[in-house]
């Protein structure tokens, strides 16, 4: 066959850049992203070996451990043609020789196995005559797939967290049970798969976002990228690098561990972040956006935090993942000095830490989920009796008997401020951050559907907190701890104690912290106004 057949036998539609999202949690990478991502990995190479071209090195090999479209192998096998020209002159044979010793993935489905087999092979068939491979033993080629079920103990699976009433699937439906984080060993695992004494360079790919755990979806689904990427680091690769949903950065369902490993990590070299999942994946909203990594098993060091916006680059900074005083990491590089201005001003140290003291912690008057024990189904009477009192709930409120409602936080009979859970997630900014906060009354109470804030001593000190968490400097601190549309006591954690014998605004506080004009430019560009009436 000569060259110029086989390279017209390569020119096929690009069907990834058209095809539709396989599910909620499994969202296909556009080509042009996977291409940004080896452009990362490709600078990076070249830093750590020397300046060598990594495309040029035919005994480079790669792993994608959740194939999905097959993205990231062709465009791994399109650059790896380029480069190894030279070392293997023949076009055949070069091919051959990426795509049966250098290239290979673990699909997620068997829909996807196909998918990511004719992308990468030209057929979904690798042994088939419309391979562009030549030597293949076997249908499947690198791209490996087989059914893998659950293992079940006590309703939940072992590996995944999967809930068994959700999962435990016939043999025609997809068990969604991934290979690459269900097993005892991966090392024995690839070896099944691959061959023995499989080691891969670079892993490379994006992992499945999350399962169902029958308690619902989005933010409260159970999340399992982490363990994609926890396998990965186990495999010791020279590179990972991964899209991930950004929720870890300081929030996320079971992802106080990951996060942890992750901010201490100082192998991750490399964090690129999009706040807007859609400059991303056109048409799918990720709660909190989404970023890729680059880790480097070689290199240790701060991080460099690159954030896009509107597709341009907005910010660059090198640093450390996690600052002195904090559990998570500070995702805006122009939100870092005004959080430290701030809080330095409260406690009067130069230490550079971002703790502040309980004492001076205004989360320390935000009760936790539940101050009543009330869930949100909770209905009451609509007509109050002498003995009721009024609880707050969705679209409006009820009457109970006072004998009913649990007081735990001893704040049912004095004046308090109530504040939604749920407030906007939004990733397009400026918006408001919090849902609007209002006065509760001695003697009223609410479902899990607000936090109570406070004791305080009167309704003016009520007024006075409302003026405080109205003003755009309040919620841009909250904004720093808060990755989704739950508003939990800990996104407070930032937000220092005022004294609230006086009303404030944004123009006091920009004073008391000599916040500057192009700080408060940058604050004023994320927050909305919020307009609270009495």
């Amino acid at each position: 066959m000569s060259q110029a057949t086989f390279a017209l036998r390569g020119h096929n539609p690009d069907v990834l850049s058209c095809i539709a999202n396989l599910s909620n949690d499994e969202v296909r990478t556009p080509p042009e992203f996977a291409s940004q991502m080896l452009d990362s990995l490709e600078i990076a190479w070249a830093k750590s070996y020397s300046g060598e071209n990594i495309w040029e090195n035919k005994d480079i090999t790669f792993l994608d451990p959740a194939t999905k479209s097959g993205v990231f192998l062709r465009e791994i096998v399109k650059r790896l043609n380029i480069g190894l020209t030279k070392e293997i002159p023949d076009l055949i044979e070069r091919i051959d020789h990426i795509l049966t010793k250098q290239v290979f993935g673990i699909a997620i489905t068997e829909l996807t196995s196909l998918l990511a087999r004719r992308s990468t092979y030209c057929s979904k068939n690798a042994k088939g005559i419309h391979s562009i491979a030549r030597t293949f033993a076997n249908s499947e080629g690198n791209i490996w797939f087989k059914r893998t079920d659950h293992i079940w103990q006590n309703q939940k699976c072992e590996f995944c967290g999967a809930n068994k009433s959700e999962y435990e699937r016939n043999s025609d439906l997809e068990t969604h049970a991934y290979a690459f984080i269900h097993c005892s060993d991966i090392k024995v695992q690839l070896a099944t798969m691959f061959g023995d004494n499989m080691h891969f360079d670079v892993i490379i790919g994006n992992p499945p976002y999350q399962l169902n755990d029958g308690g619902g979806s989005g933010t409260s689904a159970a999340p399992i990228y982490q363990h994609f990427v926890n396998q990965a680091k186990s495999l010791e690769p020279r590179f990972l690098s991964m899209v991930i949903p950004a929720r870890w950065f300081s929030g996320g369902k079971g992802l106080d561990d990951f996060r942890h490993e992750m901010l201490q990590d100082d192998r991750l070299r490399e964090l690129v972040d999009f706040p807007d999942s859609s400059e991303v994946f056109p048409g799918v909203q990720i709660k909190g956006g989404v970023c890729y990594f680059l880790w480097n098993k070689d290199s240790k060091g701060d991080a460099k935090i690159v954030t896009y916006d509107k597709g341009k680059v907005v910010s660059t900074a090198t640093r450390p993942l996690l600052e002195s005083g904090s559990d998570v990491f500070i995702r805006y590089n122009e939100a870092l000095p005004i959080l430290k201005k701030i809080i330095s001003s409260e406690v009067k140290n130069n230490s550079n830490s971002l703790a502040l003291p309980a004492n001076l912690k205004f989360a320390n008057r935000v009760s936790i989920r539940r101050p009543f024990n009330l869930d949100s189904t909770f209905r009451g009477r609509g007509k109050r009796r002498e003995t009721d009192i009024e609880v707050y709930r969705v679209g409006g409120s009820d009457f109970v008997d006072v004998k009913d409602v649990e007081d735990p936080l001893s704040i049912l009979h004095k004046w308090k401020v109530f504040i939604p859970f749920l407030a906007s997630g939004s990733d397009s900014f400026p918006h408001v951050i919090l849902g609007a906060p209002f006065i509760g009354r001695p003697g009223t109470a609410s479902t899990e559907t607000y936090l109570a804030i406070g004791p305080f001593a009167s309704k003016v000190e009520c007024k006075n907190v409302i003026s405080y968490i109205s003003t755009k400097l309040f919620r841009f601190l909250v904004l720093q701890k808060k990755p989704s549309q739950n508003a939990t006591r800990k996104v407070y954690d930032f937000v220092p104690m005022q004294d609230f014998k006086q009303s404030w605004s944004d123009l006091k506080l920009y004073e008391k912290y000599k916040i500057t004009k192009s700080e408060i430019a940058f604050i004023e560009s994320m927050i909305r106004p919020m307009d609270i009436k009495f």
